[in-house]
């Protein structure tokens, strides 16, 4: 059997159909439901000339049909595409131009930037349309339940390890990129991370993978609040589980409503939980504190999980979630589309510090001349991932050779995160090398300062900028927000930072909003946040 999440999925279908695969509200799909609806549409798909390699667009929000959606592109040995449900026209079109997308699927509430686009799009074969409201906004469309009734389930094919997978990524690289990997490593690379955390070998193939799937009771049940657009959600919360035949639940709203995830803990009897570091986890803890609206607490006794992956979640903030959920594991996993770089794990009675993490035994810390950095020589270098490296960035190869090198034989991915490396070997991640602030003459790392202004009582949340600065080069200065009600000042900011961290790292100035500007994903807007400033202090 072939390393691949599609025949894998099938085996397992084969083997635990009656169990549920996937739920989204009060609709659950079993595994045979699940692999039967996905085939109908490959087999759409593939009358709609779709074939191996082919890009399908997934324009949608977390739901049981992005899930079957995407099962169905890699069915027919397809790259499924990821899309930002924030984007719109422009940005809607350069993504499906970019990665030569011939179908989309889409929720009809975005059905009018779909609408502003598809007739630029000549590459497109099949537009289908999933109805949660405003459908029929999209001429040519095809209804998504129409589609899956109209046809019979494809036949399952042989596939190749070296199919290419692919997930877009903004944000750290500019305008969008499609990072490319090869399906039979991604699989495999996957199951080996996550099987040894349940206690289980690290499968040497498919076999094993299906096999320790159908060897579990049934209660395994994955929760990703994060959006599936993103690797966080998808891979942490969707692919992984369902490796181990686990059931996947999404949530209803589209943006976090904490009290939604506890009630859906308690619903499902959640087992593994995926969220986006402190701005999940900080509205997560005030709603355990709130409790249920009948005045009861939660039951959060089923979770055994949850993770977070590529944004900053505090020491503190972990043990105040450990208070409140004593059976809990924590799992940090650093990294980022490009690759995997480590790990941290926290339980009761296990004290771990911000931003340190267990490297993984492929990552190293580069100087800028390619030489490795010692451990405990206080040197910063960049990151380099190992182990399963992607094949490139789509369509960039200027790109893809700054990202992924070759050193001393060796294929590394540089994400470009900075770190020194501790005595014993594990990563101190200092932030991303581009968000580096240079304040007279000194260089500050962003994540450091937004660590401390976050532990004064009443911040919520906090990104670091620099705003061009006459005197300093560039001035150091947080966009904060506070819970309601709580009344935070400047000057107790800055004051809290500088009794943490040396002087010239604390803001010298501090801008208020309502909300930090973030990603669905969690991950830090920092050129909103720089806008931000810079027009609150003219």
């Amino acid at each position: 059997m072939e390393m691949h999440f599609a025949t894998i999925w099938e085996a397992i279908a084969d083997r635990i159909g009656d169990r549920p695969a996937i739920t989204h509200g009060d609709v659950t799909r079993t595994w045979t439901e699940y692999d039967d609806r996905a085939a109908r549409l490959a087999e759409a798909y593939a009358a709609a000339g779709l074939g191996p390699d082919s890009k399908v667009g997934l324009f949608m929000y977390n739901s049981n049909e992005y899930m079957e959606a995407q099962f169905a592109a890699m069915k027919l040995r397809g790259v499924p595409i990821n899309i930002n449900y924030r984007y719109i026209d422009e940005e809607l079109h350069y993504l499906l131009e970019n990665s030569d997308a011939e179908a989309l699927v889409f929720h009809s509430s975005l059905g009018d930037r779909v609408a502003s686009v598809v007739d630029r799009l000549p590459e497109l074969k099949l537009v289908i349309e999933v109805d949660d409201g405003g459908a029929g906004e999209v001429p040519g469309s095809q209804a998504y339940e129409s589609v899956i009734a109209d046809h019979p389930p494809a036949a399952r094919v042989e596939r190749a390890e070296d199919d290419t997978y692919m997930l877009y990524t903004g944000g750290t690289t500019g305008m969008p990129k499609g990072v490319m990997y090869a399906i039979g490593g991604l699989t495999a690379g996957l199951g080996a991370a996550a099987f040894p955390i349940l206690g289980l070998a690290a499968p040497t193939g498919a076999d094993d993978i299906v096999e320790a799937a159908a060897g579990t009771d049934g209660s395994l049940v994955s929760l990703p609040c994060a959006p599936l657009m993103h690797g966080t959600g998808l891979w942490l919360g969707c692919f992984i589980p369902h490796l181990l035949g686990s059931h996947v639940v999404t949530l209803t709203n589209r943006s976090l409503d904490p009290h939604e995830v506890l009630e859906t803990i308690e619903r499902h009897r959640a087992s593994s939980v995926t969220i986006v570091g402190d701005s999940f986890a900080k509205p997560l803890l005030r709603a355990i504190d709130e409790g249920r609206p009948d005045g009861g607490s939660y039951d959060l006794s089923s979770v055994a999980i949850m993770q977070s992956s590529g944004v900053m979640w505090t020491s503190e903030v972990k043990q105040q979630l450990i208070d409140r959920m004593e059976q809990v594991m924590l799992i940090d996993a650093m990294g980022s589309t490009e690759g995997s770089m480590g790990t941290q794990i926290t339980m009761k009675g296990l004290e771990t510090e911000t931003g340190t993490f267990t490297r993984s035994p492929t990552t190293k810390v580069f100087t800028d001349d390619d030489r490795l950095v010692e451990p405990g020589s206080d040197e910063v270098g960049m990151v380099a991932a190992g182990g399963n490296v992607p094949l490139g960035y789509y369509k960039d190869a200027e790109k893809s050779a700054k990202t992924f090198r070759v050193i001393d034989g060796v294929r590394y991915s540089f994400p470009g995160d900075l770190a020194k490396v501790a005595a014993d070997g594990s990563l101190i991640l200092l932030g991303r090398g581009s968000q580096v602030i240079n304040s007279g003459g000194e260089k500050i790392f962003p994540e450091e300062v937004e660590e401390a202004v976050k532990r004064v009582d009443g911040v919520i949340d906090c990104l670091v900028v620099g705003v061009d600065d006459d005197t300093f080069g560039q001035a150091v200065t947080a966009v904060a927000s506070v819970e309601p009600g709580a009344v935070v000042t400047e000057g107790e900011i800055i004051e809290s930072v500088k009794g943490e961290l040396a002087r010239f790292k604390a803001p010298k100035s501090v801008v208020f909003v309502d909300a930090v500007p973030r990603a669905p994903n969690g991950k830090a807007d920092y050129g909103t946040a720089r806008d931000l400033a810079m027009a609150a202090l003219g």
